[in-house]
């Protein structure tokens, strides 16, 4: 087995104003939701691929939403082996860590456009619900994360 890796990426929490985030439903998984995500590019700050990410997966711009904040530490999670074990050789990875950033609302009747690649369908939830309803190899991560950014 070679070296085991963990994939460097951003998680993104849009939030409006009562608390309630924009979660999205995986086309390959219907019933599971998340958050947008992905993975750094060669030399991309986290930052550059939040904004990146948050287009290409949602739709949104700075049009439509404010970076609020920043989580200052990278939050881990391993993926379960049977998932580690279907990737192609050069993919491996045992996981990833993740820069959490949270983003505002401009306009509470903000819909985003899901990319229909990886997300088909979106809807406001209460971040307790969505932690609970979140792929379980990934609850710790959203837990841990939405207890430092979220009241």
């Amino acid at each position: 087995m070679g070296v085991q890796q963990f994939r460097a990426g951003v998680a993104l929490i849009v939030r409006r104003e009562n608390g309630d985030v924009m979660a999205f439903e995986r086309v390959d998984t219907p019933g599971a939701w998340q958050l947008p995500q992905g993975g750094l590019d060669t030399d991309e700050e986290p930052v550059d691929a939040a904004w990146r990410e948050l287009r290409e997966e949602t739709g949104l711009t700075r049009e439509h939403v404010r970076l609020v904040l920043e989580l200052p530490e990278w939050i881990a999670y391993e993926l379960p082996m049977e998932i580690r074990e279907r990737v192609h050789e050069g993919n491996k990875r045992r996981g990833q860590v993740q820069k959490w950033f949270l983003f505002g609302v401009l306009d509470e009747d903000v819909e985003p456009r899901p990319d229909m690649h990886e997300f088909g369908a979106w809807r406001w939830m209460d971040p307790h619900h969505l932690v609970a309803h979140v792929v379980e190899f990934r609850r710790d991560a959203y837990a841990r994360a939405f207890s430092r950014i979220l009241p």
